[in-house]
Parts: structure tokens; sequence; C-alpha cells
């Protein structure tokens, strides 16, 4: 497929080297090509555009930038380059302030996720939650004794969480699908958990699994 990639930090990086590397063509969109300098001189498959072209190009688009540019960076995309696709959010709505005692803070409630506004701002692409409750290193071909790690995802199209979840596959997790949009209120939090170990014991390297009797 011909992937999109919003954003140039540590996440957005890791799944476009990810995508490369499954076989997809990827375009990275940011605000500054420059600080990709080096980084694309060591990724020369990886085309660097604005979140517009981007977009366009994408077949499915990952948004991968701060929680709190998720919605302005959309907006750059335009629209009209997201509808009818299949939009990753690997994003969490992380206020900018510190922790306390290892839990950061949250712009939204458990009444609204953050995925929940973009899915009504951008009523025409499909949103599905994903990727955002592990850190970077363990994205892609993730190394655990116990297996597979478990990404929860979520999100209204089942055909758009179907392409993730091959993603998913490609990348070395399982997915568990949690159904509708509004259970992104329930997995964005993960994000809070998943940091807490490393903000307390600098144990950042893991992630969650999920155990069934079938």
């Amino acid at each position: 497929m011909k992937v999109g990639v919003l954003g140039s930090g540590d996440v957005a990086k890791t799944l476009a080297a990810g995508f490369v590397a499954s076989g997809h063509s990827v375009m990275l969109g940011t605000r500054n090509a420059a600080k990709l300098a080096e980084w694309t001189r060591q990724n020369s498959t990886v085309q660097i555009g604005s979140f517009a072209d981007s977009a366009k190009f994408g077949e499915v688009v990952a948004l991968a930038v701060k929680g709190t540019a998720a919605q302005a960076a959309l907006r750059a995309a335009n629209a009209v380059n997201l509808a009818g696709k299949t939009v990753i959010d690997a994003t969490n709505p992380i206020a900018d302030e510190p922790p306390t005692n290892g839990v950061l803070k949250y712009f939204t409630s458990l009444d609204e996720s953050s995925m929940e506004r973009l899915q009504r701002e951008f009523g025409d692409a499909n949103f599905v939650k994903a990727f955002n409750s592990v850190g970077s290193p363990c994205m892609v071909n993730p190394k655990f004794q116990g297996g597979k790690p478990t990404m929860f995802i979520c999100g209204n199209s089942d055909d758009a969480k179907r392409t993730v979840s091959k993603i998913l596959d490609q990348f070395g997790w399982e997915a568990a699908d949690m159904g509708k949009a509004e259970s992104a209120r329930a997995i964005e939090p993960l994000c809070m958990l998943w940091c807490i170990p490393g903000f307390l014991r600098n144990d950042w390297i893991h992630a969650f699994k999920l155990l069934t009797n079938s």
C-alpha cells in the first residue's frame, strides 16, 4: 500500500520505517523537512512532503504527532485528502503538564476521547486507534518472552480495523478489536498506565497482553 505518515518525531519515524520494511511505499508529512535530513539519508526510500502531500499520497494515513497538535495536523492535511481513508490514530491527549507520581495529565475526560473529537470533525475519514499504548522502540517487531503483545484497537469502520489488524500482524502484534470509537475512552488511558513504570523505575520496555480462554 501507499502510506502517508503525519509527523516527524520518534513515533512517526519508527512507523514509517516499519511500513517500508513491510513492503509499503511511504511519504512522511512534516512542517520542517530540514529536521529530517539525517534520517532521510538513512531511509532514502521514504518520501518527504507536507501534511497535505502525505495525506493525499496515502491509501492509509498514520497520525503520529503530539496529541495537542493532532487537530491542527489533520486540518493541515486537508479533510478532502483524508476522505474514505483509514486513519491510524497513534496519538494520546497528553496535556502540557508534568506527571503526578508517574501519572500523566490528559486534556480529555473519560466521557470523550481525543479520537472521538477527531472523528467528529473529520467525519469522512475512518479513524482507528492503534499504536498509542506502547513506546516507539517496541512498535515494530517487539520481542518479549511472553510472545506477541496485544494492541487494543477501536473504530467505527470494520473494514478500516481489518486493514489495521493486517498491519499490526506485519509489525509483530496481535490486534484486539474493542469496538466502536467510544472505546478510545478506555484505550487512550492505557498510555498513562504504560508510562508509570517508566517514570517510576525507568522501565520503558514492556507491552500489554490480553489473555483469553478461546
